[in-house]
């Protein structure tokens, strides 16, 4: 995406007081796909993080003045629900989420689908095979890309034992995990071969649920990929030619942040 172009996407999405329209965007099918989870108390979180999202109302109701007012107060950990993972969080001296340039969160989407696989094996892990499967019928990944990787685990969400592979929490859960991830491999050969810009999947994290060293965060890290998990709505999408906005709460030093991501279809 040429700069000036990346300049007037981001400024109308930017300008709340302007109505915004998919062609506008230089998008023609009209549709815009919603990527995120909303966050409420059953928002699934890793499972050593036990409080998971919290919203606490404040105000609502209408004042002495006569006017209706409503305020809340919310906490949650960095890395639950939709969110993302910015280099820092497993590398030392990278991104933070507040660093991340915007051109690395704003690009032109690809889909590889290993749903069939992880249907069959909840710990499959995404291979090199997988992504030369996918330019063998649509050519090489382009530079800059967002890759995002259906697993199917997404349709999974609100059931947190067939998401997780347990619906325990604490420490002692963590062992216990079953979802698919990106092969240690595979992520070494998208660093090293080509040239994403992130990476994104519906699943709770980019390595998979076995992984005691997560070992395909750090590959990415170290390179500033970030990463998106816990994606909704992969099944929607077109293998390629659509456009990724995802923008995460601007937290300075932050290692994550909830995330609002959405595909707008050309």
């Amino acid at each position: 995406m040429g700069a000036i172009r990346l300049a007037g996407l981001l400024l109308l999405l930017t300008a709340t007081h302007v109505a915004c329209q998919p062609s506008d965007l230089g998008v023609t099918s009209g549709e815009i796909v919603d990527l995120s989870h909303a966050f409420d108390g059953e928002t699934i979180f890793w499972p050593t993080e036990v409080e998971g999202f919290v919203l606490e109302e404040l105000a609502a109701g209408f004042t002495e003045q006569g006017y209706y007012y409503e305020a809340n107060r919310f906490r949650s950990a960095e890395h639950g629900g939709t969110h993302i993972d910015a280099p820092s969080h497993f590398a030392e001296g990278r991104l933070s989420v507040d660093q991340i340039p915007l051109d690395r969160l704003v690009g032109n989407g690809i889909v590889v689908d290993v749903s069939a696989r992880c249907a069959e094996n909840p710990d499959y892990q995404i291979a090199t095979a997988d992504f030369e499967a996918w330019e063998a019928s649509h050519g090489r990944i382009p530079d800059g890309a967002i890759l995002l990787l259906h697993t199917g685990f997404g349709q999974r969400w609100g059931d947190r034992s067939r998401y997780l592979g347990t619906d325990e929490v604490g420490a002692a859960a963590v062992p216990k995990l079953h979802f698919p991830g990106l092969h240690p491999e595979a992520a070494r050969w998208l660093v090293e071969e080509r040239a994403i810009n992130a990476i994104g999947l519906d699943t709770a994290s980019i390595d998979y649920g076995q992984s005691k060293l997560f070992e395909s965060h750090q590959i990415l890290f170290a390179r500033d990929i970030p990463a998106f998990e816990n994606l909704t709505r992969l099944d929607e999408l077109p293998t390629e030619d659509f456009l990724v906005v995802a923008l995460p709460m601007k937290i300075r030093g932050g290692s994550g942040g909830p995330l609002r991501a959405i595909a707008i279809l050309r």
